[in-house]
């Protein structure tokens, strides 16, 4: 009995021994199968707090309606290759700017998968698109894009009360783990956090009385006038900088149409015209657009009317450009606390520490003198 006992233990025991052998190669082999699933596909949160699965080797890249974004995404990649669709506002600004200069192959990406917010799905599946970014604003275009079976990444534009550095931050930090390719993301918040620490820090001793009153002329033609009011970007720009914006009392969130009484009514002293209108400071002085009358108003009494810089995409949203453009407005405002910053060494500094491009006077000239045709094709506040 004992010996028939004992082999009994034995077989169990040599059972025991193969079934633990059989489920660590099994293991083994479920673990090397993950890894292999992982190692070709990662998992990360977009802005509308989705898990998006892309491919770890991305090489085509659509942007639908996010117009800076094109510009950021080439920036982060020192190459514009990995672009092959963006919209057609994109493309006008690449095409006016330092963009398709310092990068022409952001000309080849197509445009005619969109219209406005738009998409033709059959035009864009013909982009082999490994990954699309879209609008957060618009789950329904992440819904479109997901059922095609293409990763759609939601990029917010608001999410943080139109900072646009905290803005911008949040952009790279999400591209950051899209593609993980360089430490250009903490390089560049650094840069970004530190201007804003010093604009604000020089602004903060001047007296509410003494604070100039911007007015944003986000759009303007013949028929229109738009700014920003409360909910928009100008209002932060405003603010970063010391200033009033007179629109503050406009709570319509993005941008808002007024008229020409309400601006006479607040009379600013200080005008920042964007690169979403083709008007510069001599449209104003000069009265030469539509019926406006703007002779009466202290910013252009005084000659105090600034076109907004256009190094990468119009500097008005968040961009590449958003440090540089927050010492511009903040030296056009209060040029004497800011007398020892020489923009165009500042500009020439952040491209190199950041991006390791060297730009020339001609190019940072540019930047400062945007073209006008980068203004065209906007009829509305989007």
């Amino acid at each position: 009995m004992k010996k028939i006992l004992k082999k009994v233990i034995v077989s169990l025991a040599v059972v025991a021994v193969f079934l633990s052998m059989s489920c660590s190669d099994r293991n083994a082999t479920n673990i090397e199968a993950k890894n292999s699933s992982e190692s070709s596909t990662h998992v990360v949160i977009d802005h509308l707090g989705k898990s998006v699965e892309v491919p770890n080797e991305i090489n085509n890249v659509v942007v639908t309606d996010i117009y800076p974004l094109p510009s950021v995404l080439t920036i982060f990649f020192d190459s514009a290759d990995k672009i092959v669709g963006m919209a057609p506002p994109s493309m006008i600004a690449a095409k006016n700017s330092l963009l398709s200069e310092l990068y022409p192959n952001i000309l080849n990406a197509k445009t005619n998968f969109i219209s406005g917010a738009n998409i033709n799905m059959e035009e864009l599946i013909k982009l082999n698109p490994d990954v699309v970014f879209y609008p957060a604003s618009d789950p329904t275009e992440g819904e479109l894009l997901s059922n095609a079976g293409i990763p759609a990444i939601a990029i917010s534009v608001n999410k943080w009360d139109y900072n646009a550095i905290e803005t911008l931050n949040n952009w790279i930090d999400l591209i950051s783990q899209v593609f993980n390719v360089n430490d250009r993301a903490e390089i560049a918040k650094k840069y970004s956090n530190d201007v804003l620490e010093l604009v604000k820090d020089r602004v903060k001793d001047i007296k509410d009385e003494d604070r100039r009153r911007a007015f944003f002329l986000f759009q303007y033609n013949e028929n229109q006038m738009m700014t920003s009011g409360r909910n928009f970007f100008g209002n932060w720009w405003a603010e970063a900088i010391g200033a009033k914006n007179v629109a503050s009392e406009l709570t319509k969130d993005n941008s808002v149409a007024v008229n020409m009484e309400q601006v006479y009514d607040w009379n600013p002293d200080l005008i920042y015209i964007t690169n979403f209108t083709t008007a510069y400071p001599n449209d104003l002085y000069d009265n030469t657009i539509g019926n406006y009358n703007w002779s009466e108003i202290d910013a252009v009494k005084n000659k105090e009317c600034y076109k907004m810089p256009l190094g990468m995409y119009r500097t008005y949203t968040p961009g590449i450009d958003t440090p540089i453009t927050l010492y511009y407005l903040a030296k056009c405002a209060y040029p004497d606390l800011f007398s020892d910053i020489n923009i165009v060494e500042e500009v020439k500094k952040y491209y190199k520490e950041v991006f390791n491009i060297n730009l020339t006077d001609s190019q940072v000239d540019k930047i400062f003198n945007p073209n006008k045709a980068a203004g065209q094709g906007f009829s509305d506040g989007k």
